[in-house]
């Protein structure tokens, strides 16, 4: 009989353990629960200011808007697939962006083009191909730019049809999880931090090596009840913990407007040239619909290395 009260007395004890550390190891912050690994629980990490470094981050942009100022390489790598996943139509080049008198242009050092890519005036055909092309080529000499981000914000206003897209894209790629004015129906469900949100997603803080960096990994992810009502399905950050900069992210986003509807799923990997963080691995897999065009399914890798201060 001891013995068996005092198995029922160890049992209690682990369940109670467990409560305790499953209890310990969740945070609210606003309306937000956050579930801390160990790791960040022995570290001591404060979270509410984290989770402000997390809102109020630019290093990811920074990194792009930092592709202005300098002179780089790149293979591209630009797949159209049809609905079978084969291949109709591609386009993989290498190319070299020179800055000069703080002007930049760009050489294509090869090219090979197959299918449709391009129609009969060298235009793209795709709308991928452009979105792509507005990010990562530079047409003729644009000079003037620089990488400052503080009151830079994108907008739709004065923009129609191809240039109206570009510009919506732009706004998920570069700001996910922020709530992005211009976007029809879905404006408020990118916002994952808003309080209104937080019952929609689990939010994860963890912590390990990531290209030899130490960082605090964020990760979010829509609870299966509310995947029809939000725009990021799932978001995973590294941040390197001493700078708090964006290591790598990898997110995925959908909507169904009726009108348009789109699934994306994108990987950026950072690297750091002297002081200028830049993004050096950019993978994009993408199935778009807009009203009047054709569905889209494009597949592109953007490799960019041998970053200059150019001249």
């Amino acid at each position: 009989m001891k013995i068996l009260c005092l198995f029922f007395t160890c049992l209690l004890f682990e369940i109670s353990a467990s409560a305790q550390i499953k209890k310990d190891s969740t945070v609210t912050v606003g309306k937000q629960a956050i579930t801390l690994s160990e790791v960040i629980i022995d570290n001591k990490l404060n979270v509410p200011v984290f989770i402000e470094r997390v809102k109020n981050d630019t290093s990811f942009y920074k990194a792009f808007r930092n592709l202005r100022v300098l002179g780089f390489s790149a293979i591209n790598d630009i797949r159209m697939n049809n609905s079978d996943g084969e291949v109709k139509a591609s386009l993989h080049s290498k190319t070299k962006q020179l800055r000069s008198s703080n002007c930049r242009t760009m050489e294509t050092l090869e090219e090979q083009v197959t299918g449709d890519f391009y129609d009969d005036n060298h235009n793209y055909n795709y709308y991928t191909a452009q979105m792509y092309a507005s990010l990562f080529f530079t047409k003729d000499s644009v000079c003037g730019e620089d990488n400052i981000v503080l009151g830079k914000e994108f907008s739709t206003a004065g923009k129609s049809g191809m240039e109206k897209h570009k510009e919506q894209l732009k706004m998920l790629f570069f700001n996910p999880g922020k709530k992005i004015n211009g976007l029809p129906f879905m404006s408020n469900k990118t916002a994952i931090f808003d309080d209104d949100m937080a019952d929609k997603y689990d939010m994860e803080i963890d912590m390990d090596m990531y290209n030899g960096a130490n960082c605090y990994i964020f990760k979010q992810t829509v609870k299966p009840d509310y995947k029809s009502n939000v725009v990021v399905d799932e978001m995973t950050t590294w941040f390197d913990q001493h700078t708090y900069d964006v290591v790598a992210r990898n997110y995925n986003i959908s909507y169904d407007a009726g009108v348009y509807d789109f699934k994306v799923q994108m990987e950026v990997v950072m690297t750091k040239f002297n002081t200028y963080l830049v993004p050096s691995i950019i993978r994009y897999t993408g199935n778009w619909k807009a009203i009047f065009k054709s569905r889209e399914r494009g597949v592109f890798t953007a490799t960019l290395f041998d970053f200059n201060k150019g001249e």
